[in-house]
């Protein structure tokens, strides 16, 4: 669904419900992919087990969705597992707001823009890491009835993403930084801007997502690095 509010109010936990439902009629197991809306906007370390304190709509039907989900896991009736991930960062027509303001700017020739600051630290997933993980989990018998955070690198800031950019493709990039004012400006605007506005909190401070329990379980997964990841990104064609 879009990024917008009201349909996802209104279309989200119909959508889930419905899924829900038939995977029970068909005796199917369901592996559900999440993202991190729920949880609190702080310096806290993200856990499995972190509280969930929605602030803005689109986190609270992402709240309402994974408690839902949840529930009908305690329960026994649902054969489910959740999958949950960070930002995206990736290849190709990967959507996130890492893509769209830094590597699209980029690969175009134009300059980059840093959402809040380039300062703090992000926790950001490669999409074919997400991919890949979740597929492993999904055919492990054993990780069912759990929520497990799929495995990122270590959280590092724009800046020094800026830094890895310019040692990957031979030359310097100068960036800017969009403050919030300069996002509530544009969402008078722009819808798309108005859209972002609760999700814009995150980047004031650090974002360390934990990815430790599958790293445990799985400790022959590869990750793929941040150097890697650019190089992907910018270079091959």
């Amino acid at each position: 669904l879009p990024m917008d509010s009201k349909i996802r109010e209104k279309q989200f936990m119909v959508i889930t419900k419905n899924v829900i439902e038939e995977c029970k009629r068909n005796h199917s197991k369901l592996v559900f992919f999440d993202n991190t809306y729920m949880y609190p906007k702080d310096e806290q370390v993200q856990l499995e087990n972190s509280s969930f304190v929605p602030e803005g709509r689109k986190s609270t039907v992402r709240s309402d969705m994974a408690k839902l989900l949840m529930n009908e896991m305690d329960s026994g009736k649902l054969n489910a597992v959740i999958c949950r991930a960070p930002e995206f960062y990736g290849p190709s027509y990967t959507q996130s707001i890492t893509n769209t303001l830094i590597f699209n700017n980029i690969k175009e020739g134009k300059i980059p823009k840093i959402p809040i600051s380039d300062k703090t630290a992000r926790t950001l997933i490669w999409t074919p890491d997400a991919s890949r993980a979740m597929a492993l989990i999904g055919n492990t018998p054993d990780s069912y009835g759990q929520t497990w955070h799929l495995p990122c690198e270590k959280p590092l800031t724009y800046q020094r993403m800026i830094e890895l950019i310019q040692d990957t493709i031979g030359k310097q990039v100068n960036y800017k930084i969009i403050k919030m004012w300069k996002f509530k400006i544009a969402s008078l605007f722009s819808k798309n801007a108005r859209e972002l506005q609760e999700l814009l909190p995150r980047y004031k401070k650090d974002n360390i997502f934990s990815s430790d329990k599958f790293k445990n379980r799985f400790p022959d997964f590869e990750i793929t690095s941040f150097e890697e990841g650019i190089k992907e990104i910018l270079l091959v064609k």
